[in-house]
């Protein structure tokens, strides 16, 4: 069994969870490195690393740390921060990524429901197109509201499990 430097934690276990949570991430839909960089972020113990630390952890090169971080940054999964008294960044991986993502998918939804709304109009509500756009918007209505409520129901449930 392989010891993590300072954690005891079996480095082979933790890597084939970093592989195996992944591939699950790529299964979903997520890229194949951010998935990567992603895992390994959230199964450190700091919830963060550098572009170094990513980089020996997974074996692989800056160029990908760059790529993978960027897309989990603009999908804000991730967030970059300065080394105290340093110019290295670190990357975290905060508690609330999961509902962060969310939230800003909610925004992408608003985005959708008005291009979609255009579309009804343009095609007319009664024509076919124009009633498959309509129930498409309403479904997409009726999701925003959902996750919404889902999302103040969890703030609610994380209070009570994990405190403030």
């Amino acid at each position: 069994m392989t010891e993590a430097a300072g954690g005891g934690r079996d480095a082979e276990a933790v890597s084939k969870f970093v592989e195996s949570f992944a591939a699950q991430l790529v299964e979903a839909g997520m890229q194949r490195m951010p998935a990567r960089i992603f895992a390994a972020l959230l199964s450190s113990d700091e919830g963060a690393m550098t572009s170094t630390e990513l980089g020996e952890q997974l074996q692989i090169s800056p160029a990908a740390v760059s790529g993978g971080v960027r897309y989990l940054a603009q999908t804000h999964m991730v967030s970059r921060e300065r080394e105290p008294g340093s110019r290295r960044e670190r990357y975290v991986v905060h508690g609330d990524q999961w509902y962060e993502a969310l939230t800003n998918r909610e925004a992408l939804i608003k985005r959708w429901e008005g291009a979609l709304r255009e579309g009804v109009n343009s095609l007319g509500g009664d024509t076919p197109a124009g009633r498959r756009m309509a129930e498409t918007l309403a479904f997409f209505e009726f999701i925003e509201g959902e996750i919404s409520a889902m999302m103040e129901r969890w703030r609610v449930h994380r209070e009570q499990t994990f405190g403030g």
